[in-house]
């Protein structure tokens, strides 16, 4: 294989439909309180992953958890992934803070995230 390698999985998003019932459970399944608390996304920072709640699936319309791989050169896996099969769902965007995110979707449809922080 030719290409980069990941960084692993470190992010992982689940859209909830009532962020203020799914906020404790989260709190307590992870034993931290929130790191992000905002109305449109709550964020926690625990054993060294980033675990985050998207209310109503956020903008990109998320139905189920979706793990982001973390890589050092989003667009070189992006092209990477999609010659071998995937398909570009959510093309790369800018999130803030200089956070580059993107999904494909592999051959039976299940969603993969790319995440590349600058």
């Amino acid at each position: 294989m030719t290409g980069s390698a990941t960084e692993g999985i470190k992010t992982v998003l689940h859209p909830v439909s009532d962020l203020a019932k799914a906020k404790p459970v989260y709190a307590a399944l992870l034993g931290v309180e929130p790191s992000a608390d905002a109305a449109y996304y709550v964020g926690f920072d625990a054993a060294g992953q980033h675990i985050g709640l998207v209310p109503g699936g956020g903008p990109q319309a998320m139905t189920s958890p979706v793990a982001y791989w973390h890589v050092p050169d989003i667009e070189a896996k992006l092209a990477e992934v999609t010659v071998a099969g995937a398909t570009v769902k959510d093309p790369v965007r800018d999130v803030g803070g200089g956070r580059l995110v993107a999904t494909v979707t592999d051959p039976d449809g299940n969603v993969l995230g790319l995440l590349q922080d600058r």
